[in-house]
């Protein structure tokens, strides 16, 4: 699997954030919507989670990972960060799971994660969570 293709989104993306103004990444249609720099700053809690699951899952199976997206968002308090600020950590944590995913051992790509958030279980394996981060990463760029 060629997970390239995350730092080539990352590299892209980064472009095409060069041609948004900085009121445009401010912008909230609603209170309770998220901006643009708030949907990245999502991104980045997102990248944090999986940094924890790709790794974590790497020697212990099973391990319930998972967050409460909007209460991270609120906590950090994005909005008030500089867009550029928000955007570089966006770019280090994905740039940091294509160094991971690349590392990671083939067998690995079997191993299981819980990322169930009620009572039932949700278990996956890291190939299929590496493919769900990116089609959420692509879900969350087309809103940008």
């Amino acid at each position: 699997m060629n997970y390239q293709i995350l730092k080539t989104i990352v590299d892209t993306e980064l472009k095409r954030f060069e041609t948004i103004s900085e009121e445009q990444w401010s912008y909230k249609a609603s209170p309770e919507k998220w901006s643009r720099k708030e949907i990245i700053g999502h991104l980045c809690d997102s990248a944090f989670t999986n940094i924890r699951r790709f790794v974590v899952t790497q020697y212990k199976e099973n391990e319930n990972t998972v967050y409460d997206q909007d209460a991270w968002v609120k906590a950090q308090n994005y909005q008030n960060i500089s867009t550029a600020e928000v955007i570089n950590l966006w770019k280090a944590l994905n740039y940091q799971i294509v160094y991971i995913v690349e590392n990671m051992p083939d067998y690995a790509l079997q191993r299981t994660s819980d990322v169930s958030k009620k009572a039932t279980s949700e278990i996956l394996t890291l190939e299929t969570l590496i493919k769900e981060y990116i089609d959420h990463l692509h879900h969350h760029l087309e809103t940008i």
